[in-house]
């Protein structure tokens, strides 16, 4: 006899779908009633963290046209045992701005025709509430925020309620960023720009009394079209770093847990469940969402990803990483590179891959013409989920990469950035056959000889060399990247701290035989090079590596693996010893 469980909704948003055909749900709506405190709400998010199948979620539920649907998709949820007096008392105005790409010359008329198209399917459900002339009359006029100030005088005068939900308001204007640069988009975002109008149309809006835009839930991954476009989100509140909304998206652990052990009870998951949530919590947890909040949250589209491949009772996916996750390199290198080089930004990033952390105080808005500004690049890279709350240093958030997952996008940065300027470019291919030699058998010097003639031989990377935490960046553009290791900068050792720790992946390669400890060195190029300063470095290195290898810690978690050290010295860009223990 078959067992039935539900299935893996990876990659869906439909909130009644996933409830209504059996897919998983994990029950967060007893957060609606928490927003209804707040009548205009704003929320940031990383991507793929579950923002739209919210949205779907507060559609299904304030939509006046679907209370005949509320026990079957609500049946057993928190909000369906006790629902609010709001629930389907809305006329819902539901946007979504991922639908655009940016081509600028049809970028307005496209967005008014979207608009029109809610509009005019808002109305059409609502029939007995809008009159066919009222109808006619708001999509008769020529702009979206005439029709919509039309429509809000109307619900006004009328009593109607209207609940505008927009989700992704910043993606389009973010591409046009990244692929136009800040001219293309100040067009719209500042001055008589069309969507600077659509938001003050929208605040119009929330003034009128019985009826009018009553509610309105915005949902983004950065605030910063929304300082651009509003001077801050003036119309309401924004919940982003809210504690009490840290838990609404995303899971927690004992939830989790709670989701692998119901797969192995009914037969779905024959894996062991500690061993499965040791994988996803290095990999897919560590999101914390407020200051004061003491719960780390997982990704949830990265949790789907893994138990839909896992489920039923297979092997975990073959590369962790699902790509869906990744934000392009193209997004953010108008952050990172200045003319033709690489700007301030691209350092403090360097410098908080290597270092693991930074304590800054996160900004709730800034404008786009502030990004230059630390504090603010930093609460960016924040919002986008690069970083995350660790915690409280003197009153200061310390933030850090919240986990192996965004530590390989953030060396995919790195390298891309090198690569991009042609600082330091080597062909991955050529280097992933090279890892695979050194992972398996060993055979570790020609991946050192390969990265170290790479960094000779570029010219371009001779700007930029200004010590040793510049070549371990270089170095760590690449192993961070490979499908073998996990790299770990700065790992403590045996009250030490190691440059560089190339763990083995033996949850994806179970055969893998070596492990290695990398002590970089570094000298001037305006020392001079003589033989004693070499071999006291290297023996200095040689030292600290014997003391990281001797770590009790590293030689129980992985019992099976040997442990190679490696001291290396450079001179400027030119590798001038290298020495195994």
């Amino acid at each position: 006899m078959s067992v039935s469980y539900p299935r893996i909704p990876y990659g869906w948003a439909d909130f009644k779908a996933i409830r209504l055909e059996n897919r998983l749900y994990v029950d967060k709506t007893r957060f609606v009633r928490e927003l209804e405190h707040e009548r205009y709400t704003f929320l940031i998010r990383p991507r793929r963290f579950g923002k739209t199948c919210w949205v779907s979620l507060l559609e299904n539920y304030y939509d006046r046209n679907r209370a005949d649907a509320f026990e079957s998709v609500f049946e057993g949820t928190d909000i369906g045992r006790q629902p609010t007096e709001n629930r389907h008392r809305y006329v819902i105005l539901r946007f979504n701005f991922s639908m655009f790409d940016d081509a600028l010359e049809t970028l307005q008329q496209r967005f008014e025709t979207y608009c029109h198209l809610v509009l005019s399917h808002a109305l059409g459900r609502n029939r007995d509430l809008f009159s066919e002339e009222a109808t006619e009359r708001i999509l008769s006029l020529p702009s979206i925020d005439a029709k919509l100030s039309e429509l809000f005088l109307y619900a006004s005068d009328h009593g109607i309620p209207l609940y505008a939900l927009i989700d992704e308001y910043d993606n389009f204007a973010n591409t046009v960023l990244a692929h136009h640069g800040q001219a293309a988009y100040q067009s719209f975002t500042h001055g008589s720009g069309f969507f600077r109008n659509f938001f003050a149309t929208l605040k119009g809006g929330t003034e009128q009394s019985d009826g009018g835009l009553e509610r309105l839930f915005i949902t983004g991954v950065s605030p910063i079209t929304m300082d651009d476009v509003t001077s801050g989100f003036n119309i309401g509140k924004n919940i982003s770093l809210d504690p009490e909304f840290n838990e609404m998206l995303g899971f927690t652990e004992e939830e989790v847990r709670s989701l692998l052990a119901m797969y192995r009870d009914c037969g779905a998951l024959d894996r062991d469940v500690d061993t499965v949530l040791g994988i996803m919590r290095e990999w897919y947890n560590g999101y914390r969402f407020a200051e004061t909040a003491t719960v780390d949250m997982y990704n949830t589209d990265m949790v789907l990803y893994y138990l839909d491949h896992a489920i039923p009772n297979r092997s975990g996916p073959r590369e962790l990483i699902d790509t869906n996750v990744r934000i392009d390199y193209g997004k953010l290198r108008h952050l990172l590179v200045t003319g033709r080089r690489l700007n301030g930004n691209f350092d403090l990033l360097r410098h908080i891959i290597a270092d693991g952390e930074v304590d800054t105080r996160i900004q709730s808005s800034f404008p786009l013409k502030n990004l230059g500004q630390r504090e603010n690049f930093l609460s960016l890279l924040y919002y986008f989920g690069l970083l995350s709350i660790r915690d409280l240093s003197e009153g200061l958030p310390c933030l850090g990469i919240p986990n192996q997952t965004v530590k390989r996008l953030m060396y995919g940065y790195l390298r891309e950035g090198y690569d991009d300027l042609g600082v330091f470019s080597v062909d991955f291919y050529d280097f992933e056959q090279l890892t695979h030699e050194m992972a398996y058998r060993g055979a570790w010097r020609p991946v050192v000889d390969y990265l170290s003639d790479a960094v000779d031989r570029q010219t371009g990377i001779r700007d930029y060399i200004d010590g040793e935490k510049v070549v371990q960046s270089f170095f760590a553009a690449y192993f961070g990247l490979t499908d073998h290791f996990v790299l770990h900068s700065e790992v403590e050792l045996n009250k030490g701290y190691a440059d560089i720790y190339l763990e083995p992946l033996l949850a994806q390669h179970p055969g893998m035989r070596c492990g290695y400890v990398i002590e970089l060195k570094y000298l001037s190029r305006s020392e001079h090079l003589d033989e004693s300063v070499v071999s006291a470095k290297i023996h200095e290195a040689v030292r600290q590596l014997r003391g990281y290898l001797s770590d009790e810690g590293l030689r129980r978690r992985h019992p099976s693996v040997q442990h190679i050290g490696l001291a290396i010295v450079f001179h400027g860009w030119e590798m001038v010893a290298c020495e195994a223990v």
